[in-house]
């Protein structure tokens, strides 16, 4: 059994009398111990995704007209607020793209740490102090019996972000949601933090969800890939397949717009022409029509069926080449 199977999740916004489809029927699974990566550019319906799963997506606006969310045998989708709030930081755990912003300013590290501990498995403020120490070692934080006493803004990004990273793992989660844990930082330490998730992932088994819109990062991350655009799974495949023989013209559009160390004469970079589309005005028919090149009336006439290529593999194109 899958350790998360999403089947058919959408999740839409009321917005000023428009209903904007932010998510809109994504399908896939997480095995245990997989690291799968949800790529697109901003606005695609990753974060969204993410925040489903974990049920914070405040209703009103938002709101779940189909779907659901199969956790360890669980339908997420139909338990209350309290029970959530169980597996929240416990069995689940989310990294938040800026750390400055997700911890609290006001508040020590230290009590940030130990609260979570005292909250989901009634540890005592002693046995959390050292469970969150033993932590903050493990992420790569020297002198952490003197840092846990500091505040964020003593931390530079870098070390923020391990401590997301530290606070994710501290009661040992099933499941880690990592929302852009990279953005904002620069390379060398961009590639530690990777790094350090790979590790984790190996150590403790951890299963890990990977968003982001940096094509580069996910190619020695992930096991599986899924494609997002306007909302919408457009292809699904293992990241060795995605990254070899794209089926899909805007995942081919976004391995186009990246420099490859692997191609000796890559040439010049191609970018992708336009912007996403509004989501609350999507253009008819296939939703990357306006930017696509191979685009003709079929594209724009209806939006394609997906095309199952295998057992692991999907694309949603009217031109994919079986």
């Amino acid at each position: 059994m899958s350790l998360l199977k999403i089947s058919d999740l959408r999740t839409y916004f009321k917005m000023e009398g428009n209903v904007v489809k932010a998510v809109d029927g994504v399908d896939f699974e997480l095995e245990k111990g997989e690291i799968v990566g949800i790529v697109g550019e901003s606005g695609s319906g990753k974060s969204v995704t993410c925040l489903s799963i974990m049920k914070l997506i405040p209703e009103p606006p938002g709101f779940y007209p189909t779907g659901s969310i199969e956790f360890m045998g669980k339908d997420l989708m139909k338990l209350n607020t309290k029970q959530m709030s169980k597996i929240r930081g416990n069995q689940i755990s989310m990294i938040f793209q800026d750390p400055m912003s997700s911890l609290n300013p006001f508040l020590t590290v230290e009590t940030q740490l130990t609260e979570v501990l005292e909250i989901h498995q009634n540890k005592t403020r002693k046995e959390a102090q050292k469970i969150a120490i033993d932590i903050l070692e493990r992420v790569g934080i020297a002198n952490a019996p003197r840092r846990i006493k500091q505040f964020p803004h003593e931390f530079s990004g870098g070390m923020r972000q391990r401590v997301m990273i530290a606070m994710a793992l501290l009661c040992r989660p099933e499941l880690l949601i990592a929302d852009e844990p990279t953005t904002a930082l620069d390379v060398t330490i961009q590639a530690q933090i990777l790094e350090l998730m790979k590790d984790l992932n190996r150590d403790f088994g951890t299963s890990i969800i990977f968003i982001t819109h940096n094509m580069g990062v996910v190619a020695g991350m992930t096991d599986r890939i899924v494609v997002m655009y306007a909302g919408k799974m457009v292809e699904k495949a293992s990241t060795s397949d995605l990254f070899e023989t794209p089926k899909h013209p805007y995942t081919n559009a976004l391995l186009s717009s990246i420099p490859r160390l692997d191609i000796d004469d890559q040439g010049s970079l191609t970018p992708i022409p336009g912007l996403p589309p509004d989501l609350s005005d999507l253009p008819s028919g296939c939703s990357f029509h306006p930017r696509c090149k191979f685009a003709d009336d079929q594209c724009k006439a209806a939006y394609p069926d997906r095309i199952e290529l295998s057992k692991d593999r999907m694309a949603a194109c009217w031109k994919v080449n079986v």
